[in-house]
């Protein structure tokens, strides 16, 4: 079989399927990019915009928006057709970016990346779903290692860009921080280009109910307990808001299950996937490893500029590393899945290879030396790329091609659940420990009367003022720091392991030798789907 030729009938050539492409991945850069790129930045634009208390609220509206959207995103366009809802992701984000660049308020702020949040939804879940369309399962990996790329170049270049625009005053006439959302309009407009232009797809559309009650029982399950995520470590994890927000999200769940039982093929997300084996396990799999690779690497910068005391630009740089480990495997991966049809052992491999990174990282201390720290880096980004497009591909390959988008879609969505909950809990023990750990250290140290004075006056909450601390002091804080990461990575580490016992359970189905668009169509022309009516959109 060629790499340089598609080896489905959807009368497309590999140059074609990379024309298609190139928008699809301007799209997931887009949103891959902005999870990164505001948080470098996001306590410049709080001051300017006179809200540093209430800025994560700009975070937890955009990473709401983007949840809970996945779902819906994979459902309907498995209904209609991806193009148009991705074209529509595509103009929201775009609509959300301008607003947010113009916004006079934290809140204006956070209800403009809500929106931004809307359209990524789509971008994430719709890309995979596409390619899944137009290439083989066997072919697959090889293409969808370019987004795995994708996403390891924006989470290193969106602490050095935003960092970047943070730090000017004015650039063109512009606030600094506002060219943050401007920098997505020209590669918005090139997206929507490329992708109305060249992308068009067959539809089997049938008729159906669009389940409406299903979606908001579904938004408000997950939504509080996103919130509780972001937040609970503010509000207090048994304070009266979190619990009610935890009894919301169970008395939807509670309704929401025989409610989408009742609906069956019409249910936002019909419950007949989770009998799939594949899919159940998968999922599973899926959350663990979003915990990890959320709550392990969202220390990394943190680590690179508190405890190694880096700039944010030069932090980024070293990051660098791990998109190495994490292109490399995947572009691996891609070409000896092409030549032999097996996937299952990935995952095994990457997984254990995680668990070895995460007790690397929690060995990281003060006085580790760079190159030793990005060597890290590499492991970590080998045992992700063995992993994250295997999990995709395996339920893509065991459900129905019909259900392309919503398996897809439901995959990325328990990953974004367990990269929530991972964050939340890596940050949480971080601050939680942190001024313990920083009280044993200085007891340990002995330190004169002058020198506890000087540290009882440090806010942690400003880390900017560290350097500028006794040097005896200085050092103190930043072990106190390094000791509460060792925490952190030991407990997530300990996240992999059932990710690595899961991976055992999951069945290898062979590899269809078809694209998606060709399993709907011989399914179609075999009389399964008689209602079906095909067009092209």
């Amino acid at each position: 079989m060629s790499s340089t030729a598609a080896p489905q009938t959807t009368g497309l050539s590999h140059r074609q399927i990379l024309t298609i492409m190139s928008g699809l991945l301007l799209g997931m850069f887009l949103a891959s990019l902005d999870q990164t790129i505001v948080s470098t930045a996001m306590r410049t634009i709080a001051d300017k915009l006179n809200g540093q208390t209430a800025q994560a609220w700009v975070t937890t509206a955009y990473l709401v928006t983007s949840t809970v959207s996945t779902p819906l995103y994979g459902k309907l366009s498995d209904l209609y057709g991806r193009r148009p809802f991705y074209l529509f992701a595509i103009a929201t984000f775009l609509v959300g970016s301008v607003l947010s660049g113009q916004a006079h308020s934290i809140y204006e702020l956070a209800g403009y990346r809500a929106i931004q949040g809307l359209g990524a939804g789509g971008l994430l879940s719709l890309a995979f779903a596409i390619v899944g369309d137009l290439v083989a399962p066997r072919e697959r990996a090889k293409y969808q290692a370019y987004f795995t790329s994708v996403f390891a170049t924006s989470s290193v270049l969106g602490p050095v860009a935003g960092g970047f625009f943070a730090g000017q005053n004015q650039l063109l006439g512009v606030d600094g921080w506002r060219w943050i959302f401007y920098l997505n309009v020209p590669i918005c407009l090139a997206a929507y280009y490329v992708v109305s232009r060249n992308l068009r797809l067959p539809v089997h559309r049938t008729e159906r109910q669009i389940d409406f009650l299903g979606a908001g029982l579904l938004t408000a399950a997950v939504v509080p307990l996103l919130l509780i995520a972001e937040k609970g470590r503010e509000w207090g994890w048994s304070s009266g808001l979190t619990l009610g927000l935890v009894a919301v999200a169970v008395v939807s769940f509670c309704v929401f299950v025989p409610w989408e039982k009742r609906m069956g093929e019409d249910a936002i997300l019909p419950l007949r996937i989770f009998r799939d084996k594949v899919f159940s396990v998968t999922s599973v799999v899926a959350f663990l490893v979003g915990m990890v690779m959320f709550g392990g690497l969202v220390l990394m910068p943190l680590y690179l500029q508190i405890v190694k005391q880096e700039t944010p630009t030069d932090a980024g740089l070293q990051m660098v590393a791990f998109m190495a480990g994490l292109m490399g495997s995947s572009l691996v991966v891609g070409r000896v899945m092409q030549r032999t049809g097996r996937y299952k052992i990935f995952p095994i491999f990457g997984t254990a290879i995680m668990f070895v990174g995460m007790l690397l990282f929690s060995t990281l201390g003060v006085d580790t030396p760079i190159p030793q720290v990005m060597a890290y880096m590499v492991v970590m980004g080998v045992g992700l790329g063995l992993t994250m497009q295997m999990l995709v591909i395996a339920v893509q390959n065991a459900l129905p091609p019909q259900d392309m988008g919503l398996s897809t879609a439901s995959v990325t969505f328990f990953r974004s659940m367990g990269g929530t909950l991972g964050a939340a809990v890596a940050l949480a023990i971080l601050f939680g420990s942190v001024q313990g750990n920083i009280l044993r250290r200085a007891a340990e140290a002995h330190l004169p009367k002058p020198a506890l004075d000087a540290l009882g006056a440090v806010s942690l909450n400003n880390t900017g003022t560290f350097a500028s601390l006794p040097g005896p002091v200085k050092r103190i804080i930043l072990t106190g720091f390094a000791d509460s990461m060792h925490t952190v990575f030991l407990v997530v580490a300990c996240a992999v392991i059932p990710a690595f016992i899961g991976t055992f359970f999951i069945k290898e189905v062979p590899l269809r030798s078809q694209s998606g668009l060709d399993a709907q169509r011989s399914t179609t022309d075999g009389g399964e789907r008689a209602l079906a009516e095909t067009a092209i959109v």
